[in-house]
């Protein structure tokens, strides 16, 4: 634990945070939190680790009331199982509002027109993918295909208007790839099974950001919904720009940055200690 509680029992001391809690090293948002350390100087170490790990440091301070602070998105689950916040960015280090792109391989249109006419219709909003994970996020029990589903049969009507006159095919095969956090495993679960109402096996394959757009690029898998844009996902879209084709946002408003309880008293960054 970075953090530890005061021995008068004060909780709220942003001066007792000795590291940001984050995820798996080399991922976006570790990158944009390192730049956000420097650009503010903070006297903070940035720790390395995973989702769950991370999820886990933060149970355990809560459950504590201590003070933490981790690199967190939403959409996510866990903020509808606790009372969080996002440290106000007044240098815009972390980045504004992200976007979530589904994107596909070159010739995916001429191949298997259905899917990409249902893929490019595919939007849906901050709230509906926070139900799909809050199902398979809080209960180890549930699968992440079980949530899809139950989603989509309270959402049958916005489903039937995504499928509105695409043709139905017969044992065609599309290949997705995912990042394994469970805001693209939400998703890309919704949509492999109305992918599969149409008509198609689905061939789900879990892939680190980078090989995934290198994949795609290579025609080796056919689509993804997992490009953070204008930030998370900046350095591989630019990379593999006109080697893909982006059919745009399938969900808007999406936000990383550094995140604390909403017991602590800091609001901003510029709280946390400095050198």
């Amino acid at each position: 634990m970075g953090c530890q509680s005061s021995s008068n029992g004060g909780t709220n001391k942003e001066s007792e945070i000795t590291e940001i809690v984050g995820i798996e090293p080399g991922s976006g948002t570790m990158k944009i939190a390192e730049e956000t350390i420097e650009a503010y100087n903070l006297d903070l170490k940035l720790l390395p680790s995973s989702e769950p790990a991370m999820l886990t440091e933060l149970r355990n301070a809560i459950k504590k009331e201590e003070p933490i602070v981790v690199t967190l998105w939403q959409p996510h689950w866990i903020f509808t199982e606790y009372d969080l916040k996002f440290l106000e960015d007044p240098k815009g280090t972390l980045g504004a509002s992200e976007n979530i792109h589904t994107m596909v391989r070159l010739g995916l249109k001429d191949d298997h027109p259905s899917a990409y006419q249902f893929l490019d219709n595919f939007y849906w909003e901050v709230d509906d993918m926070n139900e799909v994970m809050s199902k398979f996020g809080k209960d180890e029990s549930v699968e992440p295909r079980d949530a899809a589903l139950e989603w989509i049969e309270k959402n049958r009507d916005r489903v039937n208007k995504w499928i509105e006159g695409i043709k139905p095919v017969h044992n065609e095969t599309i290949k997705l790839a995912y990042t394994n956090y469970e805001t693209e495993i939400a998703s890309t679960n919704v949509v492999a099974l109305i992918l599969e109402e149409l008509g198609y096996n689905v061939e789900l394959t879990p892939l680190d950001m980078g090989i995934a757009f290198e994949s795609l690029a290579n025609g080796e898998i056919d689509g993804m919904l997992i490009a953070w844009l204008p930030v998370g996902a900046a350095s591989y879209a630019e990379q593999y720009k006109g080697q893909i084709d982006d059919l745009g946002p399938n969900l808007e408003g999406a936000q990383q940055g550094f995140v604390v309880p909403t017991y602590m008293d800091i609001d901003s960054i510029e709280d946390l200690p400095t050198k």
